[in-house]
């Protein structure tokens, strides 16, 4: 969540990410933060390349969770959720990562502690995941599928 807020501060995003704005935005943002804009030499230039960075960064990931995107993909979504199994994931600070068997891996974004403990502990886990997890969280697709040689 913290990142989320943190890109969307970057971003100036009120509430719902539009990704027209946020296209605008970001050709403003790195127009403004581009590193070739400042000389050799320059002291902004080196906070130029990590703002530049922090930019590509957050448009990358607003644009992975904006609605737009998420109604695009909700097809393959429900099909992952709905016929694949959970092969692995991990939990850290606020962020669930699960991989599913078909070889696509989900971010769950605000996940707390307790919910990941009774997801662990669930004799059912997918199960549990649907019901607490899948369309309870801000999520968005992480990780190419992996694929076989």
């Amino acid at each position: 969540m913290k990142r989320i807020s943190q890109y969307k501060k970057l971003f100036s995003v009120e509430e719902s990410i539009n990704l027209k704005d946020l296209k605008k935005t970001y050709r403003n943002l790195v127009k403004e933060w581009h590193p070739d804009k400042f000389q050799d030499g320059d002291p902004k230039q080196e906070e130029a390349e990590f703002k530049s960075v922090e930019i590509i960064d957050g448009y990358h990931f607003l644009v992975s969770i904006a609605p737009e995107t998420k109604a695009a993909n909700l097809e393959e979504y429900t099909e992952t959720i709905t016929n694949s199994s959970i092969v692995d994931f991990q939990h850290k600070g606020l962020l669930l990562e699960i991989t599913f068997l078909d070889g696509s891996t989900y971010e769950y974004f605000g996940v707390p502690k307790g919910v990941f403990i009774k997801f662990l502990n669930s004799d059912k886990q997918m199960r549990f995941a649907r019901r607490s997890i899948f369309n309870s969280y801000t999520y968005r697709k992480s990780k190419k599928e992996l694929q076989e040689a």
